[in-house]
């Protein structure tokens, strides 16, 4: 088996911002693996917040040895985004050996499309607003917080957008007494679900005060692992495929957290329709579903993932799986 690596840059349509930082571009690395007779493809973004960067992730990649399969490859890496590219590049190679959909493969049913939620960037309540009112015919709205005046941002995003379902990502900003503070009012704007208000590691008092909207780990889940110690505190978690270290332990973890009696959100980091295509698999039925990442680029990969008003559409076959 042969395997390369590239990192590629795709430029975004405007500056994203959450509570850590901004970006123009979404740097993605590439993993390819072939057997001389076909090809499979995956993506992953290295994040910061999880000590990953390009250079890091691709040599994780390159360290691997020359010969495993996607069982092997569990053992061989740490959940993160290097397995993650490795584990769906697996997946789509063997798919076109096969002659089926991934999802033949996994055993489910025909993906069908999701509803998205759509990215409104952290920014200051005007211009919040004015991005809400431009995205207000979007069923589904996730606003990014996690700084002071959030309760202004609130305000004006259901001013913009006033009939759209919105969602909150925090982005482990707030203190016990913030979120306290925010939760009714969180209720009486209609928030559906807050994300990760607390920091991972910090977020114990989640067990011990009122949740009057559901609470949603990302930052404290990462794969299945890490489900026990989400008990009492979290409502929702948050699967990404750069956290799992790919759609096999995605599956797995849905498999546990819905078993557990936990609600599923399937999320993304800022990348293409090829990061996004296996998240479709795991999205299918999910109280929220957030792959809106290839609507922030101003280039995409080619054959992209389709987006309408019924939502995300799986891949076709030219792009993955």
């Amino acid at each position: 088996m042969r395997l390369s690596v590239t990192s590629e840059s795709f430029p975004l349509a405007e500056v994203f911002t959450i509570s850590r930082g901004s970006k123009t571009a979404a740097e993605v690395v590439t993993v390819r693996v072939s057997d001389g007779r076909a090809e499979g493809w995956g993506e992953c973004v290295p994040y910061a917040r999880y000590n990953e960067t390009i250079a890091s992730v691709s040599a994780e990649v390159e360290g691997l040895p020359e010969d495993f399969d996607r069982r092997v490859l569990q053992s061989l890496l740490p959940a993160g985004a290097a397995r993650n590219a490795v584990d769906c590049a697996l997946w789509d190679l063997e798919a076109k050996r096969a002659g089926k959909r991934v999802w033949d493969l996994a055993g489910l049913p025909r993906p069908g499309p999701e509803i998205t939620a759509y990215t409104l960037s952290l920014g200051e309540p005007d211009a919040m607003e004015a991005a809400a009112r431009k995205h207000a015919h979007r069923p589904l709205l996730k606003i990014k917080l996690g700084t002071a005046d959030d309760m202004a941002r609130l305000e004006a995003v259901r001013r913009g957008a006033p009939k759209s379902r919105i969602i909150v990502d925090a982005n482990e900003g707030w203190s016990t007494e913030v979120y306290s503070d925010l939760a009714p009012h969180m209720v009486r704007l209609g928030v559906a679900l807050v994300e990760q208000p607390l920091p991972a590691g910090e977020d114990d008092m989640l067990a011990e005060i009122a949740r009057p909207l559901p609470v949603c780990a990302d930052e404290s889940c990462h794969d299945s692992s890490t489900l026990a110690a989400l008990k009492g505190k979290y409502d929702v978690i948050n699967i990404k495929l750069d956290k799992t270290g790919g759609l096999t332990e995605a599956l797995r973890l849905r498999e546990a957290a819905l078993a557990d009696g936990y609600r599923i959100m399937v999320g993304c980091m800022v990348g293409t329709s090829l990061a996004m295509a296996p998240a479709t698999v795991v999205a299918q039925g999910a109280m929220v579903t957030d792959l809106d990442g290839p609507l922030l680029l101003a280039q995409d990969r080619d054959e992209p993932l389709k987006f309408d008003e019924a939502g995300v559409h799986p891949p076709t076959p030219g792009l993955w799986g």
